[in-house]
Formats: structure tokens, sequence, C-alpha cells
């Protein structure tokens, strides 16, 4: 019985949980390295055979690209080479190679972050060795718990990394780099963050599976499908999102338990270590590494998924910031921020399309991507208009905000789901683009509201009388 990608892909995911207990054991670092690196390649040859040499191709070309090009300009040729290739390798059939299966394609996306990522931590390590900003302590704390210098050997040991391979977490080669030197690897916790980690998968499971025995993306693609009522259609796509994020919610946490098991991702509280970045306070790390005392850990850095922020988090906002956050991290770091200030307006459709071209090739991405700043500017509207009164108003206006995010959150995702332009488009004129019809409603009535808000108003007069009083 051939085994389905679903099913190799939950195998792949079990079983790294207890290998990465086993990585964490060894004391000798080049060791580590290469084990976590054969490990990884074998994983994805048994999996994707030989599409392997995607990745592979992938990795040697940005290496080659990194000591060709140097540090100054590296991070701008990795990423519009790495996201060239990543568009190649998904039309690749059409030149008669053989079409990639879906695990292929998961692979190939973390090991794009992974590449792009290195090339801009190689150019920020080099203008930060060059900089003369901050006191002499903070360069050198900089220097030695931020830069990096990696050789070839090592940025392709670290593309090749097993942890994160097939479903994230994303992690800098900085924290690739601090787990295999750790000097403390004795004293980080897996056990007792882990427990707690896995305790939700019970729950999370039994959801996914009561939901897909009852309801499937299949069937909105037929002709029965649209012959049932408006209310039916509608409501079908609740069910869907149900399905769609239960089913991430289990691989994120599997993921997030084998960084547990190997020590990735762990470091002291006290270095106030942020999702995705790592230790922001590089004098308390340094005194936590040096200190004789018994130090306590976090995982921070791997964090990918707060429960709590996707589905009870009250705007949508919090909803996407709760949200597969180490790539999150990427997207905000490595897209968002680094672009020109000539084109600061644009900063989140840009980051969507980024986002959604990255996740793949399909209309359905765009479609869904690109109503987000929508309704990002949609919310904010009506929450300038409207939440403000009393406390008892605020508090009722938050939940409406949650239940039109959640609502928005179905629509969009039945774009990711159906994925062709046809099929998407198809079942939102079912529903008659409800979700576009709401949130430009609640764009215009936002924004003619706002205007007239006595707290808007009052907020002007104060201004405009301070700038008189200067």
């Amino acid at each position: 019985m051939e085994l389905t990608d679903d099913v190799v892909y939950s195998l792949i995911l079990l079983l790294s949980v207890p290998v990465g207990s086993a990585v964490k054991l060894i004391p000798s670092p080049e060791l580590k390295k290469a084990v976590c690196t054969i490990i990884g390649i074998v994983a994805a040859f048994l999996t994707i055979g030989g599409h392997i040499l995607h990745p592979f191709f992938s990795s040697v070309a940005s290496i080659l690209a990194i000591k060709i090009v140097g540090p100054r300009k590296c991070h701008i040729f990795l990423f519009f080479g790495c996201f060239g290739y990543l568009a190649f390798f998904r039309t690749c059939h059409y030149f008669g190679i053989p079409k990639v299966s879906p695990i292929s394609n998961a692979v190939q996306l973390f090991i794009t972050l992974r590449l792009i990522g290195l090339g801009f931590e190689i150019h920020d390590s080099y203008r930060e060795l060059s900089s003369q900003e901050g006191s002499a302590e903070e360069r050198h704390l900089r220097k030695q718990y931020v830069c990096i210098d990696p050789s070839s050997v090592d940025m392709f040991q670290y593309a090749f990394c097993f942890i994160g391979q097939f479903a994230g977490p994303y992690y800098k080669y900085r924290t690739y780099q601090d787990m295999i030197y750790s000097p403390r690897t004795s004293e980080i916790p897996s056990m007792g963050p882990l427990i707690p980690c896995l305790k939700q998968l019970p729950l999370i499971g039994v959801t996914y599976l009561f939901f897909s025995y009852f309801f499937n993306i299949q069937y909105t693609q037929t002709d029965e499908f649209y012959e049932h009522p408006f209310w039916f259609r509608l409501f079908y796509m609740v069910p869907m999102f149900i399905i769609f994020r239960t089913r991430l919610y289990m691989a994120w946490i599997l993921s997030e338990s084998m960084c547990m098991t190997s020590g990735l991702g762990a470091y002291p509280e006290a270095s106030q270590p942020k999702c995705g970045q790592g230790p922001t306070d590089l004098k308390k790390l340094h005194e936590s590494y040096e200190s004789k005392d018994s130090v306590d850990y976090n995982y921070e850095t791997i964090h990918s998924l707060s429960i709590y922020g996707c589905e009870l988090g009250r705007t949508t906002k919090e909803g996407l910031r709760s949200w597969n956050m180490t790539v999150q991290y990427w997207l905000a770091t490595y897209c968002h921020r680094r672009v020109p200030n000539s084109l600061k307006a644009y900063r989140v459709a840009i980051t969507m399309t980024v986002s959604a071209f990255w996740h793949g090739i399909y209309p359905g991405y765009y479609l869904s991507f690109l109503l987000v700043p929508v309704v990002l500017m949609a919310e904010d509207n009506m929450r300038a208009a409207f939440r403000h009164g009393s406390q008892q108003w605020i508090e009722s206006f938050d939940w409406a905000c949650w239940f039109f995010k959640m609502r928005a959150f179905d629509y969009m995702c039945m774009g990711f789901l159906l994925l062709r332009l046809d099929y998407t488009l198809r079942y939102w004129k079912s529903i008659y683009f409800l979700g576009h019809v709401v949130t430009v409603l609640f764009l215009i009535i936002g924004m003619l509201v706002k205007k007239k808000s006595p707290t808007n108003v009052d907020t002007s007069s104060k201004m405009k009388e301070k700038v008189k009083s200067n």
C-alpha cells in the first residue's frame, strides 16, 4: 500500500522529535553538525527522491553567490536568485522535468527562507563590523553574539539541517550556530517545555479528524455543491478553515517539539529572546553564559504559533501575528523593513505579494493575500470610528471585531484551498463576494464616521492649538 503525502509528512515530523533528543546528546560540535546534515539529506532523499537536486542546486548556487559577490550585495542576489529559482521549481514540468510533489515543495520553501536569510545575516554582519555605533562594550557583544562568519561547509550544513526542514520553524544561521556550540547544552531543558506543547495535540487532532470526516474542499468543485442554498455555501467556508488551521497547528506543534528536544532556539530568559530574532539583551545573555548559577531558558526564538491569538485575538493584525510567527519574522525583517522609504506606502502590499509568491504561484494565493491590506485598513478605520465610549461598548465592539476577523479568514482561506482562479471566483461569486462587499463597506463607513468622531475632532483641535502655541 502506497503511503499518501500527508501520512509521510506526519511520520517525518513524529520521528524527528525523538531524533532531536539523540542529537542534543552529541558532545562534539563538528559531529553534531555532520549528523544534523546527514539526517536532513537522508530524510529528504527518502521522501522526495531525485527532487533533492533542487534544494541541493539552490544551496550550492547561493553559497557560490555569497563567495563571488561578497557581503555588500549578496543579500540582493540571494533574494531575487532564490525566488527566481522557486518560480522555475514550480514550473519545471513545463520544461520536461518531472513535476515536484507537495513534500518537495515544503523542503524548497524552507530552504529558500534559510538561504535568503543567510545572505541578509552575512550582509548585516559586514555592516555591523564596520560600524562604530554604540559603546565599545555593545559593539563587542554584537560581534560575539549576533555577527556570523560561516564557511562554505557551514552554510551547506545549515541549509540541510533536518530541524525544521519540512514544516519550519524558520531560524537564523546564528540560532543554528548557537545550538551547535552551546556552552551549557546539558542544562538546557527539553521535557519541561515539551510536555505542555504536546498536550495540545489530542484535542486539535480530534477536531481535525471530526471536521475532515464531514467536509472536504473537493466537494466545492462539484456542480452539486452549488445546488445547495446560499446559507449552506456561506457556512461551508467555516469548517474548511477549521480543517486548514488545525492541520497546520499539528505540524507547527511537532516542529516546535523537534526544536525543544534538540535544544535549538533555547536561550536564557534573562536575555529576553524574541520570536525569530533570538536574544535582545546581549549583556544579560553574556552574564547568563558566564554565571555559575542555574539559568532559566525558554524557546521563544522558535515559537511559531499562539493558538490563543489565532482563535481569540480580537483583531486581524493580532491573528496574523499569531500565525506561523517565525515566517512572519522573516517577512518583517527581510522584506517589510527593507522596502525603500520611497515605497513606504506600499510596504504591506509588497510584503503580502512576496508572501503569496513564497506560498505558490496559484492565483488563489494572490486573491487572498492582496485582500489582507484592505481588511487591515477597514478594521483600523472601524476601530478609530467606533471603539470609544463605555467599557461595555468597547468590549462588545471588540467581540464584533473578533467575529468579522474570523469570517474574513474563513473567506480568504478558500483562495488558499481552491488555488485555481476559476474555482476561487466561482465559490466567492456563489456567496456574492460577501467578504469583499463587507470589507469595502466597513472601509467606507469607518472613513466617514472617523472624520466626524468627537475623539478625532478633539485630537485635531489639540494638535492645531499645539502648533499655534509653538
